[in-house]
């Protein structure tokens, strides 16, 4: 199975089977999430996303929800396929973190503007810097609005593909509330490459022992 292949209603258990693997399925996707994610500053959080994350989060939507109809399964898949990475691509879910409820206007504010113009890349080398392309949807300048909660997609060229192997990647951020640079570690670019690849990383459901692009306007800590 390829790592940006769609996850169908097929693969999506049942919501009284889930409840007898979700406890082993929570930690490895801790675990997973752990290498994935990169935080830059104070309260930028990216999660890459694959198809173990945004499986787990189908499944999580459904149990809190109690969604057991085939229909409306589907339209959790129908949403939540848009997360994954297609092949050369990477696909990240940005978190604007704040942890003390009277700053969460004031954090935002200052954001403004982050889902727009080039203000997010991964640099590979000095060669390639491969910009972040933000969904659309997600903030409302006129009003003054931004989501905490942000889906960035990252299209490579098979050249910035190659390179990424070898070279160093950081991640940066260029914005008048937070300018940083953090470099991949090791585990989390070979997480990473399997998803430009699109290698299987052995998800699925065999290998947990038996028994959320959520849209939200802030978060004080992002559950794993």
């Amino acid at each position: 199975m390829m790592a940006n292949e769609k996850i169908e209603l097929r693969d999506v258990v049942n919501f009284f089977e889930y409840e007898k693997v979700r406890e082993a399925m929570r930690a490895r996707i801790i675990e997973l999430k752990r290498r994935r994610r990169v935080t830059v500053g104070r309260h930028l959080s990216f999660v890459f996303e694959n198809r173990d994350t945004v499986l787990f989060q189908i499944q999580e939507m459904c149990r809190v929800e109690r969604i057991t109809d085939d229909a409306r399964v589907q339209d959790e898949l129908d949403v939540y396929n848009a997360l994954l990475p297609r092949p050369g691509e990477l696909s990240a879910t940005l978190f604007i973190e704040i942890t003390e409820k009277d700053e969460i206007q004031l954090v935002l504010d200052r954001f403004m503007g982050i889902d727009v113009g080039p203000t997010v890349w991964l640099q590979i080398g000095r060669e390639f810097a491969v910009p972040g392309e933000f969904e659309a949807g997600h903030s409302d300048e006129e009003k003054g609005k931004l989501s905490a909660v942000h889906f960035v997609r990252f299209a490579f060229p098979p050249e910035a593909v190659r390179a990424f192997a070898e070279a160093p990647v950081h991640l940066v951020v260029d914005h008048p509330a937070e300018r940083a640079r953090v470099e991949l570690p090791a585990d989390t670019k070979a997480e990473l490459l399997l998803d430009l690849r699109g290698w299987d990383t052995k998800a699925g459901w065999d290998s947990v022992p038996s028994g959320r692009l959520v849209r939200v306007e802030a978060v004080t800590c992002p559950a794993p």
